[in-house]
């Protein structure tokens, strides 16, 4: 903690350009992903399929996905433009002493003298400023939904639901963000120079918390839950979770294409109650034994320990970003060099601290996303294993092609943005190489031992 202590003061220099140097964060980092962006922009230019799925996609479908990979990039450029130009108006104006002033103001004239404290200034500042950057975003998103997605076939949205999900949104920020917001302040406030360890320990309560009310209260709100019915599919789901001592409590199907065609599954929970949620349209597109071998592959990330290093990872982290937050927070440097001389706010001082940690958030991204994909190669050898090599490659080539995922990729841009290996990388390392590929999956899994629970699946 002294050490702690002895870096703040360090770094408090009156008259450091705090501003440039954060200005210069965002625009490195801008010209960063607008180079990676073009280096992949060429690739999604080129005109024939990656060798791996030559005989497993179309011409067509390659050219249709290379045409909506490069009108996500398009898109992307000018999201990140106008989300860059909002960022150095903001600073450039001085909207956040001047915003932060003017919600005082309406404090002082609009509450009573005992709620006029930082956290209720703090709650009116961060609400004002929630609605002003939501309303800003609403051309890109619109345009997003109801041009881009739905030129392609993805939309299933109306402007009805759009609008209604924005405000179901922003009435679950005030009704969750509020609480959160002020015991983080709380804590800051009563706990002196050791805040970050009480902080840390409130974000722990926070996120079990939320795996236990999201399923019950949001959720619904925004998709209906259906209970999966009897039949061949639930079976073998049941069969594959009791097969790997998986602790499933329910099934759900999860109404998706309420909103888009795109497919997906994924499982939640506490540790000893676990939910597995399948898209319908992952149903509606895909063979039986198909779904199970997604799910084979979703399974391996629990039976591996994917997930609990994953949180372990991620609480870490969290203690490590509080830990720095505790060496700025007192940094009167860095509230006057944005124009806070007077007041120097808690919510303003992360905010601020968050952008100056810019560079080693861009480090943190490149190596959890080598992380992920490590893992995900990992749980697709482990759905090998279990007898699914052919059900998933081929699983994994009807997503593809459903989803019009990125067929190939620039090794550096996938490195920095992609979580998942590419479909090529996949299907090389399950050993599936076309037709040649398909008849020595079938033989490798013929070879396995079959048991009875695999006959069922």
């Amino acid at each position: 903690m002294d050490l702690l202590q002895r870096l703040g003061r360090f770094l408090d220099r009156p008259g450091f350009p705090w501003k440039k140097l954060i200005v210069g964060f965002s625009l490195a980092e801008y010209l960063f992903e607008s180079f990676l962006s073009a280096r992949q922009y060429r690739v999604l230019q080129e005109k024939k399929p990656p060798k791996a799925l030559e005989g497993e996609v179309s011409q067509e479908v390659f050219d249709k996905s290379q045409a909506y990979g490069r009108a996500k990039a398009k898109f992307g450029f000018v999201a990140n433009l106008y989300s860059q130009i909002q960022n150095y108006g903001i600073i450039y104006y001085d909207l956040l002493p001047k915003l932060w002033s003017l919600t005082g103001i309406w404090l002082t004239q609009y509450t009573p003298a005992k709620y006029q404290g930082e956290i209720v200034h703090t709650l009116i500042f961060f609400f004002t400023y929630n609605i002003i950057t939501t309303v800003l975003s609403i051309p890109t998103s619109y345009y997003s939904t109801f041009v881009l997605e739905e030129k392609y076939g993805f939309n299933k949205s109306t402007v009805k639901l759009w609008v209604m999900d924005m405000i179901k949104g922003q009435a679950l920020m005030v009704v969750f963000g509020a609480p959160l917001l002020s015991g983080f302040l709380a804590i800051v406030q009563k706990t002196g120079n050791s805040f970050f360890y009480y902080l840390w320990l409130f974000s722990v309560v926070v996120s079990l918390f939320a795996i236990t009310i999201y399923p019950i209260f949001i959720l619904p709100l925004f998709n209906k839950l259906s209970p999966l019915e009897q039949g061949p599919l639930k079976t073998g789901v049941e069969n594959l979770a009791k097969r790997l001592q998986f602790p499933l409590n329910s099934l759900y199907v999860i109404d998706g294409s309420k909103r888009s065609a795109h497919s997906n599954a994924y499982f939640y929970g506490l540790p000893w109650k676990k939910h597995i949620v399948i898209y319908d349209t992952l149903i509606e597109k895909s063979e039986t034994e198909e779904v199970v071998g997604v799910l084979a592959h979703e399974l391996g990330h629990w039976s591996l320990g994917h997930t609990t290093k994953l949180l372990g990872i991620s609480q870490f982290h969290t203690f490590y970003i509080f830990a720095l937050f505790s060496v700025f927070i007192n940094n009167r440097s860095l509230y006057q060099s944005f124009g806070f001389h007077k007041e120097f706010p808690i919510i303003i001082g992360f905010i601020l601290f968050s952008d100056a940690l810019a560079p080693m958030d861009t480090v943190v991204k490149l190596l959890m996303n080598i992380l992920s994909r490590k893992f995900e190669f990992q749980a697709d050898e482990f759905a090998v294993k279990l007898g699914y090599s052919k059900d998933l490659a081929s699983s994994l080539i009807k997503l593809q092609i459903q989803n019009l995922s990125t067929m190939n990729a620039d090794w550096m841009y996938a490195s920095y943005h992609f979580s998942h290996p590419i479909l090529p990388e996949r299907l090389g390392a399950l050993g599936y190489y076309g037709d040649q590929k398909k008849a020595d999956a079938k033989r490798v899994d013929d070879e396995k031992p079959v048991k009875a629970s695999d006959r069922e699946l």
